[in-house]
């Protein structure tokens, strides 16, 4: 049983009072000895978390800048696979150094980082030695997307901001290189992705090739030059970005797009799923573990899937016979063949998806104590990358606000896009979904840095589905073509379950993987294309929707359930949200503590 603060002094003020000078000669040397060797595990544990998280920010100059620390940000990563295994050993020494310490006796946040920072390691290493560096190409989140998606996370506030781009830009030729001869080490290990998929990025990288000058991607952070610079400076470094752009970047894509075309693309594998590749079932294993934090197999999860489907569908079926139609399929034909259902320009679906964060923004304090400071912005997806991209995705802001959260939506095709599906996916991706977590999540107090900045895909995006459902208990989704779209949302996530397991860990072909979503999905065409080559491209990443979903919503289920009357859903919220991304496990185990804690009385009351 946990005792309050207040409880632990008063017990201790009883007790001297009982005790006077004796248990002052005899017991106070014993207690400051065991608490000051206490204090000096902790220092160690906290010693090795701060130089870990300056290694981890050396070691990736993007993910530093992407996080907001700007000491390395005039340098890109080194992907060499030298580089590769020198990390490791540095890694394991860490790991080593971690596991050492005894946490008996820390205070429970300090256990967590721990155990945390201890999981992490271990999962940088596990992919290490599986050899992934060796595939750094996809159509999803290759480097050739990462480097021309350089504008949207750099800061661009002075003169010396813009020197450390255009020095980046000065590193991309040699970082490609490093690439290539990372893809010669996967040919000769046998560690290839799809044939097809390759020469997707074949294309990527020609296509972001082609722009010349100020129309390259690359080019856009001189469109605008923040005030402050003269205009000699601002033309000095105007033209040296765009030389660097066409003599240096746009001839270093076309190489590497002229290789994977021609050299690496014709020697990807012919099987779609992981099981193709050397030890490709346990690497498989690996990945889901990784990807939901749970031990569940590929067919637990499966079989998990087609339940959901089978539940999803029927309350579809429910909402569709009370508009007057036989069945779930036969609604959702009506809303894809009504052109009042479909997008009329790239703009208006910029202006529907803020609109919907818009209004759930004031609705917030009904849900949650602590809200986030940082902005949200919505903006387009980049055109070279439209073709690949999902419908939305999130982008994280930095954690003191200069740069602000932004929600990436895909206008590209939006003659196709369906109008009504656009709300849940607002949510998801802004408020109180993907923003309002990571927000959160940085601006915490107390936390070590890797904590501010770790994700588990699992909790990230089981919160983000999670968020979805929320807007209906505040009463959104007054629509009903928009609340069928919702459920068709949940459906979507289902079959990634029964997709993902089903290429992967049961062999199906990508035909098959096809037919089971227009079987049962409400994806258009473009985007059933899409996600079937996302599932190859990014094993076991799928599963993390609908797995971490439904953990969220079990662990507030058994909160109302032992809570009864003392039950605050927005001090449940903040108890999700305050320490940051967890693994699953993790998260039921404190959820547990937080409910006895509620019982006692001893829980902070939620905020402001």
């Amino acid at each position: 049983m946990r005792q309050t603060f207040r409880a632990l002094i008063l017990a201790a003020f009883v007790c001297v009072l009982l005790a006077g000078s004796f248990s002052d000669a005899q017991t106070r040397p014993e207690h400051a000895s065991a608490r000051s060797r206490i204090e000096a595990r902790r220092q160690r544990l906290k010693n090795v978390i701060a130089e870990e998280w300056e290694f981890e920010l050396r070691d990736s100059p993007l993910n530093a800048t992407e996080y907001g620390d700007y000491k390395y940000n005039d340098r890109i990563d080194d992907l060499s696979a030298g580089h590769v295994l020198q990390s490791e050993k540095e890694l394991k020494k860490f790991l080593a150094r971690v596991n050492a310490i005894d946490a008996t006796g820390f205070p429970e946040q300090e256990q967590l980082n721990k155990t945390l920072l201890a999981r992490r390691l271990d999962d940088e290493l596990e992919d290490i030695a599986l050899k992934n560096y060796e595939m750094p190409l996809d159509q999803i989140n290759g480097i050739q997307l990462t480097f021309a998606q350089l504008p949207s996370i750099v800061p661009l506030d002075n003169a010396k901001h813009y020197e450390d781009y255009l020095a980046r830009l000065h590193e991309i030729p040699l970082a490609f290189g490093q690439v290539i001869e990372l893809l010669k080490l996967g040919e000769k290990d046998g560690l290839m992705p799809p044939k097809f998929l390759l020469e997707k990025v074949a294309a990527q990288c020609d296509a972001i090739a082609a722009p010349a000058s100020e129309t390259s991607p690359l080019a856009s952070p001189i469109a605008n030059f923040p005030d402050g610079i003269s205009a000699d400076e601002k033309k000095r470094l105007h033209d040296a970005i765009v030389k660097a752009i066409d003599t240096e970047v746009r001839p270093a894509y076309t190489q590497l797009g002229k290789f994977v075309r021609e050299d690496y693309a014709p020697k990807g594998r012919t099987e779609p799923g992981l099981w193709a590749l050397p030890d490709g079932d346990a690497r498989y294993r690996a990945a889901v573990r990784t990807m939901t934090t749970t031990d569940m197999t590929p067919e637990q999860i499966h079989e998990l899937g087609l339940a959901q489907v089978k539940q999803t569908e029927a309350q579809m079926t429910l909402i569709a016979k009370q508009q007057g139609f036989a069945d779930w399929k036969s609604f959702s034909v009506a809303i894809q063949n009504d052109p009042k259902m479909m997008g009329t320009s790239r703009e208006q679906i910029l202006d529907i998806f803020r609109g919907y964060i818009g209004q759930m923004e004031p609705k917030l304090p009904q849900l949650f104590g602590r809200l986030p400071k940082t902005r949200v912005e919505v903006v387009p997806v980049e055109t070279f990358r439209e073709k690949e991209a999902s419908g939305a995705e999130y982008v994280p802001g930095t954690p003191d606000g200069s740069r602000p959260g932004k929600v990436f939506v895909n206008t590209g095709d939006f003659e196709h896009r369906i109008l009504p599906a656009m709300e849940s996916i607002a949510y998801h991706e802004g408020v109180p979904g993907h923003h309002l977590q990571l927000s959160i999540q940085q601006e915490a107090m107390g936390l070590p840095q890797f904590r501010l900045h770790g994700q588990y895909n699992a909790y990230g995006e089981g919160w983000g589905l999670y968020a979805e459902q929320l807007g209906k208990e505040l009463g959104f989704y007054q629509d009903r073509n928009n609340d069928f779209e919702r459920l068709a949302s949940e459906l979507f996530r289902a079959t990634r379950l029964v997709e993902d397991t089903g290429v992967h860990y049961k062999h199906w072909t990508r035909e098959q993987m096809v037919q089971f979503f227009h079987d049962n999905s409400l994806e258009n065409e473009t985007d059933v294309q899409a996600e079937t080559d996302r599932y190859m491209a990014w094993p076991a990443q799928a599963l993390s929707y609908k797995i971490g979903q439904l953990k969220i919503l079990e662990l507030r289920k058994r909160a109302q359930d032992q809570l009864g009357d003392k039950f605050d859903i927005r001090a449940f919220h903040d108890e999700m949200l305050s320490g940051g991304a967890m693994p699953l496990d993790v998260l039921d185990a404190l959820t547990n503590e937080w409910i006895a804690s509620v019982k006692q009385g001893s829980a902070q009351q939620t905020g402001p």
